[in-house]
């Protein structure tokens, strides 16, 4: 009898070890996640910058969390390689349609619905990385006109655009010209556009370009800021050419494991930034010299994320 009561001392004892050393395991791990410095990597780019700000403000606010911008990496390739090596834990803007062509080295997708489908399942199997929905916008290639073009021909669609293009001249950006699959031999195929001249440039020239009237259509990106600077118009793409290029976080799925509460509070800016809203945000800091932090952090007061109403 004395030794069954010993065993179940001891039992017990062992017992009360084990859940005294998971308690200290625990609060180890609380204090190591509180502690932890959570790396936000932007590219240099404004929108980029923007959105990274914003999602490092919106952290500490919720959690009191650590953070540090790595910023202006060179592009996607370079951010998803900083996320490879665990210089980043979070990457703040990746593009469906850029990630399919580079990353995956797969076709041009054009339904928003499967892209997305695709990155996600490649992200979590390859390189064990969350890919979140989409903030709500895609910044993706569009053709713009001024107002008096848009007026003149009665342009709203591509397609209207396409019935009178020999009439008219258009500035592309150079590597679009030259790009396969989505560029612009494959549109011309798409929409049968006959333009008097094509002239290939720089990206940055061919804002001034069609808003000076120096040609009268241009090939730009639909987030930049220089679209609401210059009151240009956006044509439909009324045959859904172009690939969807929406844009959302990548983060590490080690960060989520060791910190499985911050998925709720970046789930908050799912679905949140429009095309307008992003462009508008572009423009304050590329038109109006605000910094990518102040645009973030007005951003995140204007819309309540900090009187709990999101």
């Amino acid at each position: 009898m004395k030794t069954k009561k010993k065993w179940v001392i001891l039992g017990l004892f062992a017992i009360g070890i084990g859940v005294l050393l998971a308690s200290q395991n625990l609060f180890s791990n609380q204090r190591q996640s509180k502690n932890e410095v959570i790396k936000i990597g932007t590219m240099n780019t404004t929108e980029s910058q923007i959105v990274g700000n914003i999602i490092s403000e919106l952290m500490t606010h919720r959690s009191t969390q650590k953070t540090m911008m790595v910023n202006n990496l060179g592009s996607s390739s370079v951010a998803h390689q900083a996320m490879l090596r665990g210089d980043i834990d979070i990457s703040a803007t990746r593009y469906t349609g850029t990630e399919i062509a580079a990353t995956l080295n797969q076709p041009a997708i054009f339904n928003q619905q499967e892209a997305q489908k695709v990155v996600k399942k490649a992200f979590t199997e390859r390189f064990n990385q969350t890919w979140f929905d989409t903030y709500g916008f895609s910044n993706t290639y569009v053709l713009l006109v001024t107002p008096k073009v848009a007026e003149k021909y009665h342009l709203k669609t591509i397609s209207d655009l396409a019935k009178v293009s020999s009439k008219l001249t258009m500035a592309v950006d150079s590597s679009w010209f030259e790009k396969s699959g989505d560029g612009y031999d494959a549109f011309v195929k798409k929409y049968q556009t006959n333009f008097k001249r094509i002239l290939p440039m720089q990206i940055g020239l061919v804002y001034p370009s069609v808003s000076k009237g120096n040609v009268d259509v241009a090939m730009g990106y639909s987030t930049d800021s220089r679209i609401m600077s210059s009151h240009l118009v956006m044509l439909k793409d009324d045959l859904h050419f172009f690939p969807a290029y929406d844009t959302s976080m990548v983060v590490s799925n080690e960060l989520l494991k060791r910190q499985p509460q911050l998925k709720a509070t970046l789930n908050k800016l799912i679905g949140q930034i429009n095309l307008e809203e992003m462009q508008k945000l572009n423009y304050q800091v590329d038109h109006q010299g605000l910094a990518p932090e102040k645009v973030a952090h007005d951003y995140l007061m204007e819309n309540n994320y900090f009187q709990g109403g999101k």
